[in-house]
């Protein structure tokens, strides 16, 4: 299987068919190079050769990513994400393999949402990548922010009075604010903003922080307090290479090398049907090196667009880690 040919289609997916094709050929190459999906695969009542839709591909629970090495290959990983959990909790650890591909990943999902980074001036109410190499959304906007031709990108957390000038002035440049789902909220209750001209993205992240709200009433909180018409959302985790985001109304668009399935919540291989809520499942062909079909512990709902939203977690599964960055 020629793995360089695989790579050089993961973001020139025209259609259902291409991503159809790839994502069965990345599937046969997981399954031979991945000693744990291989193994998880062959512990099911399945038989990989009559598998003809990527719809049907198993999905690895991502608690794999806690116990074991998930991997195709035997080189020593670029980087390592590690999901934050509780303090209690086994972090996720997620190796990247391909630097290169994760920041082709970044760069053509932001473009496919918002432009060239360089058009922007991005500011970000998270911890800088220096202070937590291991966390895939401060690489993230690191990345956003090396790419942004503004000399005032940057990383603003607890650096409200060199932040504010900046949101305050510079009309007519294109801004975006990055910010957990906390560090927002702490910062449209301490001053009087008007960001209207500016792009605001919450990365979600509350729990543990304050008292727990839904998506709706932080949004209209956000919109009231920073005078914006809409607030935007990133979606992705440690343990993927790719970013869904939502422009309005809570619902969320992939692009093209990543697709959303809904898994009953009861049956976790029994796909719900569209509208209906259930356990998210995600295909990130972009995951080239490790699983690109990934069962999370999110439930969410499915829309016949092929939007989505995220109504919250299982119970039982731990704390969404960026709530917990400090």
């Amino acid at each position: 299987m020629d793995i360089k040919n695989i790579k050089s289609k993961i973001f020139n997916i025209g259609n259902f068919n291409d991503f159809n094709t790839l994502a069965l050929q990345i599937f046969h190459y997981q399954y031979h190079h991945n000693a744990v999906y291989h193994k998880f695969i062959d512990l099911l009542p399945v038989n990989i050769n009559n598998i003809t839709s990527c719809l049907d591909i198993p999905c690895l629970p991502v608690e794999f990513f806690k116990s074991y090495d998930i991997r195709c290959l035997s080189d020593s990983p670029e980087l390592i994400f590690k999901s934050s959990g509780t303090t209690s909790s086994t972090p996720g650890r997620h190796y990247i393999f391909s630097k290169a591909l994760y920041e082709e990943s970044l760069l053509n999902g932001f473009s496919i949402f918002f432009g060239r980074p360089e058009n922007y001036m991005i500011f970000a109410l998270v911890p800088d990548y220096i202070s937590v190499p291991e966390s895939s959304l401060a690489f993230m906007l690191d990345f956003l922010i090396r790419k942004s031709a503004a000399v005032e990108s940057g990383f603003y957390l607890n650096r409200d009075s060199e932040l504010i000038p900046l949101l305050n002035s510079s009309p007519g440049r294109k801004k975006i604010l990055f910010g957990t789902t906390y560090a927002l909220m702490d910062f449209s209750e301490k001053y009087q903003l008007d960001l209207n001209d500016t792009i605001v993205i919450e990365t979600g992240g509350m729990k543990g922080r304050r008292k727990e709200i839904t998506r709706e009433e932080m949004h209209l909180a956000l919109r009231k307090k920073l005078n914006v018409n809409k607030i935007y959302s990133e979606y992705s985790m440690c343990e993927l290479m790719s970013q869904a985001y939502s422009v309005e109304k809570g619902l969320y668009t992939s692009p093209p090398w990543m697709k959303i399935r809904i898994r009953e919540i009861n049956d976790p291989f029994t796909h719900s049907g569209s509208g209906k809520s259930g356990g998210i499942n995600i295909i990130d062909l972009a995951n080239l090196y490790t699983c690109s079909f990934i069962s999370t512990k999110d439930i969410g709902i499915l829309h016949d667009d092929g939007s989505f939203e995220v109504l919250g977690r299982f119970d039982y599964s731990d704390i969404r880690g960026c709530s917990l960055l400090s």
